[in-house]
């Protein structure tokens, strides 16, 4: 996973940070009632569909506390389950495994549902080429763990960060007042190789962006009949010289196959990551 490989001790951090948060000083619970060499073993099921995300994340939460915990997966990121389906068996030192509990679901339950909620859309728009982009609507600092559980679910990243691309939005050329945004690209291209993109709210925008020839237009809250006309006119170019497409603004289930229908290159919905419901997992300690 080269995500984690990347990002090792920023992981590290995360987990050490979060397993101090629900911890605190000590677990007094299971510290006084439970002996402090007793093994167990255990199963983490998960009570309804789902697309998987986080299953390594939670192997480290576990191995935080007990580094000798036999954590296996029977199941790997990306993967679909039903309801009621064991997918890790543990054993290991039960004080670690009752106070590692409740951050290794949260890493688990969180990331799954993003994975699952992706993967609902990605299967929306199937058979057409539309790709499912994430956005930067992220818990700050989770973002590079988002983005994963996006690609578990079968969807694509966009920028993850302002330095990775040009994106001129609204309130860049209200900024900047009165623009030749031919001559802004053309500006822009002489000082980064970066891609260009460019957003839109209505076909006079789009008309003035397609002349521009940026690498992209995000075209924001149009109609299914406006990115029709968009895509009608971008035919005038070669194919080669055409800007891709990229719907973005009021994506839901309920429309994302109309989108998709349309033929833009791509769709980007950030209720993949700012507004999601965690699935819901369970640990169980077998007698």
């Amino acid at each position: 996973m080269t995500d984690f490989k990347k990002n090792r001790s920023h992981l590290g951090k995360l987990i050490s940070h979060a397993l101090k948060e629900d911890i605190g000083q000590r677990d007094i619970t299971t510290d006084l009632l439970i002996p402090p060499g007793q093994v167990s073993r255990g199963v983490i099921l998960v009570r309804e569909a789902a697309t998987l995300c986080g299953l390594e994340i939670a192997e480290r939460v576990f191995r935080k506390l007990d580094p000798h915990l036999n954590f296996k997966p029977l199941r790997k990121d990306g993967d679909e389950v039903s309801a009621h389906t064991v997918i890790v068996r543990l054993r290991g030192k039960t004080r670690a495994i009752l106070s590692a509990e409740r951050v290794a679901l949260n890493f688990l339950g969180h990331l799954s549902g993003i994975a699952t909620k992706t993967k609902t859309f990605v299967k929306k728009v199937y058979p057409y080429k539309a790709v499912i982009l994430d956005t930067r609507k992220t818990i700050p600092t989770l973002r590079w763990l988002q983005r994963f559980a996006v690609r578990c679910g079968g969807g694509h990243n966009h920028r993850f960060s302002l330095d990775q691309m040009v994106l001129i939005k609204d309130n860049h050329l209200a900024a900047l007042g009165s623009v030749d945004l031919s001559g802004v690209i053309g500006s822009i291209r002489s000082q980064s190789s970066k891609p260009v993109e460019v957003e839109v709210t209505n076909l006079h925008q789009y008309q003035e962006a397609l002349e521009a020839r940026p690498d992209m237009i995000l075209l924001d809250n149009m109609s299914i009949g406006e990115i029709k006309k968009a895509l009608g006119l971008a035919r005038r170019f070669k194919k080669t010289e055409r800007p891709l497409l990229e719907a973005s603004g009021g994506i839901e289930l309920s429309n994302v196959r109309q989108m998709a229908q349309t033929g833009v290159a791509a769709i980007s919905v950030g209720a993949l990551t700012h507004s999601l419901r965690s699935i819901d997992m369970s640990l169980e300690l077998l007698k």
